[in-house]
């Protein structure tokens, strides 16, 4: 199933090129905010999954193109990314120690929004086309044999860097955690969706031309290791986010006024 939030952060079930209103199925999910919704439908999935299938099935739907789409968690309460976690098609002699890094839930914006390029002293502003995973619930210190079972689904994510800002050695907070610097979406899609995770072709174009085109089966660190490392430091809760890295071959300068396009077929 493919889940989206679109126009004033209505939720849709998405049908071939049409988006369905489901909102009068979730009604009853208590909620002051988007992301409270979209998370309270994750923790109670399975009791409204038959539901939403109903809905989307009788239907009509709006057409995608008619509607603005937004992104698909609104204000993650954490979003972790994987640093250096590709073996860059085999350029690299060992793969890199395990490393992450967070990101604001700020940071979350939606398909067609702007990633706003802040007037700071970065030596280039860039974007990288990753793999999102979403949780299903909380988790804390799970083995990598338990790991899938606490996945919802993937989202499309793009991490966002303002490189060379001083001083020298303050790497990832500056670079990474900005306003407007995870782009995701447009679809959450559940996980019984993607059979393969490990083996997904992740493709970025600028204005058009592709820049980045590669497969998650060249990570260094695996999905249930990611996952398994990250809650053993801290606790990820359902709606949270973790990026699991790029192949930094074609990685490139985004300037004011490109259209970035990433995909993840399928």
């Amino acid at each position: 199933m493919k889940l989206c939030f679109f126009d004033d952060f209505r939720l849709g079930v998405v049908k071939g090129d049409a988006v369905v209103d489901v909102m009068d199925v979730v009604a009853d999910i208590p909620r002051i905010k988007p992301q409270d919704l979209i998370v309270g439908l994750i923790e109670n999935f399975d009791a409204y999954k038959g539901k939403l299938e109903a809905a989307a099935a009788q239907g009509q739907g709006k057409p995608l193109s008619s509607v603005r789409i937004r992104s698909p968690l609104p204000r993650p309460s954490t979003m972790v990314c994987m640093a250096v976690n590709y073996m860059e098609d085999g350029t690299l002699p060992e793969p890199p120690k395990i490393n992450a890094f967070t990101k604001v839930g700020q940071a979350a914006i939606g398909d067609g929004d702007t990633m706003v390029l802040p007037d700071v002293p970065a030596t280039v502003f860039e974007g990288e086309a990753e793999l999102g995973v979403v949780f299903s619930r909380h988790t804390s210190h799970v083995s990598e044999a338990d790991a899938m079972d606490h996945v919802f689904g993937y989202v499309n994510f793009i991490d966002g860097s303002a490189r060379g800002l001083p001083p020298e050695g303050n790497v990832f907070y500056q670079m990474k955690s900005r306003d407007t610097f995870a782009p995701m979406g447009p679809f959450l899609v559940t996980k019984d969706e993607v059979p393969d995770p490990q083996d997904v072709h992740v493709q970025l174009w600028n204005d058009g031309e592709i820049k980045q085109d590669f497969r998650t089966s060249d990570m260094a660190h695996k999905i249930r290791r990611c996952i398994s490392w990250v809650s053993a430091n801290h606790t990820m809760e359902a709606g949270d986010v973790l990026a699991t890295g790029t192949n930094h071959w074609g990685l490139h300068p985004f300037q004011d006024g490109n259209k970035i396009e990433m995909e993840i077929p399928g």
